[in-house]
């Protein structure tokens, strides 16, 4: 009997995906919840586990297609202990890689592949069946796929994108030509709608870094050994930001219309980089959380963001985003809010450098920051006060534990 292997539900807002890999080839034996192939959202990658044990017996979609929620990826024929391959004996052939209804309207008969009302109503809809993909038993197309087609909403219209050179690259042996994943693509089209829908600005600030690095160095190994984690500086900064929001509310809020939404809890999201590409998943409520809980959370979501292991919802609903390029070796950058937020900290690396501190020039440990701020809502007046206030806590750190 064979099973289908369909494309589970992708999360809220999220129709399609691409096929990233597949583990299996057809003819291979598999166990049931056993991994077969990974889809890739623009969010998150997921696993997609064999409904029941046995061989796999087709594919029907190969690795770079695009496969909507509902569609069938393969057929897996049931029955535990099913050999790897098919005995070249064996007088049924397995079935074919493209859906089995591919192969019924090869032979004459295109009835096979879609139902009656299916067929009326694309007609009807002058809809080019060929085109469509079937959720049916065997990828056969159902009234609901031609209605999923005629309710999906038309692609905005683009200027027409730059026509391919009409001859070969001049250097197209030096090259490589890959498809952008889906994060890649999600990313893009994030950064265009920030600088397309909001009045962004920056605003720099210098941080004497010294306090905090004592303090780390002070107690970093009593830290790690009752916490089992180290003391980092993206604690610090999480603190220092949720005092500066309290402070100024609209940096931590939104616009929707013609409404402002002031939200008093702070989710934090956590620029990370992961194996596909920058994500940032989300710390919840962390102003209830202490030190050792931040930078527990930053270290687990880090681990988790490069093995591909985050779900959908943690990349969900931040307030507010922090994210450190200095670990790269950033000196300075201009950061570029994640929407509908309307700030984003930017943190850079630490450098000695010469500063005047009670008339003498001195080499302090000087780190820049950045506040990207959406104009719309927060005048530069209370952009440059949250820097000075980030700046404070961060130089006194006392602060931070006296609320002060």
């Amino acid at each position: 009997m064979a099973v289908e292997l369909k494309v589970p539900p992708l999360g809220e807002s999220i129709t399609e995906a691409v096929v990233g890999k597949w583990n299996k080839k057809a003819g291979d034996a598999v166990t049931a919840d056993e991994p077969l192939v990974v889809l890739e959202t623009d969010k998150v990658t997921i696993d997609v586990p064999a409904p029941a044990a046995g061989s796999l017996a087709s594919v029907a979609f190969k690795e770079g297609d695009k496969v909507r929620v509902g569609d069938v990826l393969g057929l897996i024929e049931a029955g535990a202990g099913a050999p790897a391959a098919k005995p070249a004996a064996a007088a049924p052939a397995p079935a074919p890689t493209a859906p089995v209804a591919a192969a019924a309207e090869a032979s004459g008969g295109s009835d096979a592949r879609i139902t009656p009302t299916a067929r009326k109503m694309a007609e009807e809809n002058k809809l080019d069946v060929s085109q469509l993909k079937g959720s049916g038993t065997a990828g056969r197309i159902t009234k609901e796929d031609v209605l999923g087609q005629l309710n999906r909403p038309a692609a905005p219209s683009q200027p027409a994108a730059p026509a391919a050179p009409a001859g070969p690259r001049p250097n197209a042996a030096r090259e490589e030509r890959v498809r952008m994943t889906p994060l890649r693509k999600r990313v893009a089209e994030r950064l265009v709608q920030a600088q397309s829908t909001a009045a962004l600005l920056t605003t720099f600030n210098e941080v004497d870094m010294g306090e905090v690095m004592a303090l780390r160095k002070k107690y970093n190994d009593k830290f790690l050994a009752k916490h089992g984690v180290k003391l980092g500086f993206m604690s610090f900064f999480v603190r220092a930001s949720i005092e500066a929001l309290k402070a100024f509310p609209q940096v931590n809020g939104e616009i929707d219309g013609e409404d402002v939404i002031f939200k008093h809890y702070y989710d934090i999201g956590v620029a990370v980089s992961g194996s596909r590409g920058l994500v940032v998943p989300v710390l919840r409520n962390a102003d209830k959380m202490s030190l050792a809980e931040l930078e527990k959370g930053v270290a687990d979501l880090g681990t988790r963001a490069r093995n591909d292991k985050l779900t959908l919802a943690e990349l969900q609903g931040g307030t507010f985003t922090i994210t450190n390029g200095g670990i790269f070796g950033s000196m300075l950058s201009t950061p570029i809010i994640n929407p509908p937020q309307t700030g984003i900290l930017g943190m850079h690396n630490i450098v000695d450098r010469p500063v005047v501190r009670d008339g003498q020039i001195v080499i302090r440990p000087i780190m820049y920051v950045a506040l990207t701020y959406d104009h719309r809502l927060i005048d530069g007046r209370e952009a440059v006060q949250f820097l000075v206030r980030v700046k404070e806590c961060i130089e006194d750190p006392e602060r931070l534990l006296l609320d002060v």
